[in-house]
């Protein structure tokens, strides 16, 4: 799509046509509005800072956030933000973008169930996290005011349920590999959504290690 949102502009370039064609086509429609939201979001709050970023970078990788967890990689047994981060990688290089532009995007991808580390990391790494944390956790709203989130919401609507679904949705995505969530907010997820799922815990890792002490 084209135009902007509460001010912000969708990006238009070839790239970022050719990635929103790719996540329609790849992820279920709430996972899609939600990727964009994050960047509406993202980009408004780098806007409140006065963070310097680049739109097309920023939008492409809000897409490929969550593409880990599409129908593509339900044999994976990768953790799904890796999957994501080296699809934007694969992306990212067909159109000759810059080496570093790339590390940052697959950073920012693979680090975004890792809340607490990202406000200190480059602008596009604190970004995709922030516009996550916006969409998911209603956090950030010092940031972004009602009326531009109520244009976002009339451009991208949530639906009915969205809380309950989303979870759902990161639950299908992740249950054939629940080893993957350990250390991420990620085991919440199947913790609630999986009856057969077991937690792995750090301290009996090390209590249960091969160490003789």
């Amino acid at each position: 799509m084209s135009g902007s949102v509460a001010g912000i502009r969708i990006p238009d370039s070839e790239m970022s046509r050719a990635a929103a064609m790719f996540a329609v086509a790849a992820e279920p429609e709430i996972l899609y509005r939600h990727s964009v939201r994050v960047f509406l979001f993202a980009a408004l709050i780098g806007q409140r800072r006065r963070l310097s970023y680049d739109p097309d970078l920023l939008y492409v990788t809000a897409l490929f956030h969550d593409i880990g967890l599409t129908r593509s990689y339900r044999n994976s047994q990768r953790r799904f933000e890796v999957d994501g981060a080296d699809a934007v990688h694969s992306f990212l290089s067909e159109y000759g973008t810059h080496g570093s532009d790339i590390a940052e995007a697959w950073r920012a991808i693979a680090l975004h169930t890792t809340f607490g580390i990202q406000a200190a990391m480059p602008a596009l790494t604190a970004l995709v996290t922030a516009g996550v944390e916006t969409d998911l956790l209603g956090l950030h709203f010092d940031e972004v005011d009602r009326t531009e989130r109520d244009s976002v919401l009339r451009a991208f609507p949530r639906g009915a349920s969205f809380k309950e679904l989303i979870i759902e949705v990161f639950a299908q995505g992740m249950k054939h590999r629940p080893a993957t969530t350990f250390g991420t907010v990620n085991a919440d997820v199947l913790d609630r959504c999986d009856p057969d799922y077991r937690r792995k815990n750090f301290c009996g890792l090390i209590l249960g290690s091969a160490w003789d002490d």
